[in-house]
């Protein structure tokens, strides 16, 4: 089982940046099982740039929930699955902190899109979500939101099991 996985945050700077949102696709390495999309009040200012970028405002997260209060929801969902997400580090990097700093240990195996992408896909100029979609035609809408993002990681995520003729992907998916 996978859990595809995407966050928005209020910066790319690991230590002080909190997540405003997160989208899980729970996946059975066939099709998306089971979802979950929550918009998250980070407790701190969302620069503008940020606002910008995706669209994320202080107004849109002030009455959502707080990262704790989904935190089972986000344990529960990526319990016995393995985290997948585009550029791996960034969106596990982020929720690990966020347990973290519940003084809980979030421990998950892992796969990039990114990665898996240069070995089955090799040669494009380009591996940002939005350039290899555009590249294998791959559909992806509502760019910099998580649910957008998580979306277009597992139509990404398919194509790649379907074109894993090297056998990258087989310890995963027995």
């Amino acid at each position: 089982m996978f859990s595809i996985i995407d966050v928005e945050t209020t910066g790319t700077a690991n230590h002080g940046s909190r997540v405003t949102e997160i989208a899980i696709l729970c996946h059975d390495g066939q099709r998306v099982v089971e979802s979950f999309q929550s918009l998250v009040n980070p407790q701190c200012w969302i620069p503008g740039f940020i606002t910008q970028l995706t669209g994320i405002s202080n107004q849109m997260v002030r009455d959502a929930p707080t990262f704790e209060e989904i935190a089972d929801e986000v344990r529960r969902l990526t319990r016995d699955t393995v985290f997948v997400a585009h550029n791996v580090a960034f969106d596990y990097g982020f929720v690990q902190r966020e347990f973290g700093r519940l003084d809980e240990y979030f421990h998950r195996d892992r796969l990039c899109t990114v990665q898996l992408s240069r070995k089955i896909f090799p040669g494009y100029k380009s591996y940002s979500l939005g350039n290899i979609c555009r590249s294998l035609q791959i559909e992806h809408t509502d760019h910099h939101r998580a649910m957008g993002d998580a979306s277009a990681t597992v139509r990404l995520f398919e194509r790649l099991l379907a074109n894993d003729s090297k056998g990258i992907l087989k310890k995963w998916t027995k």
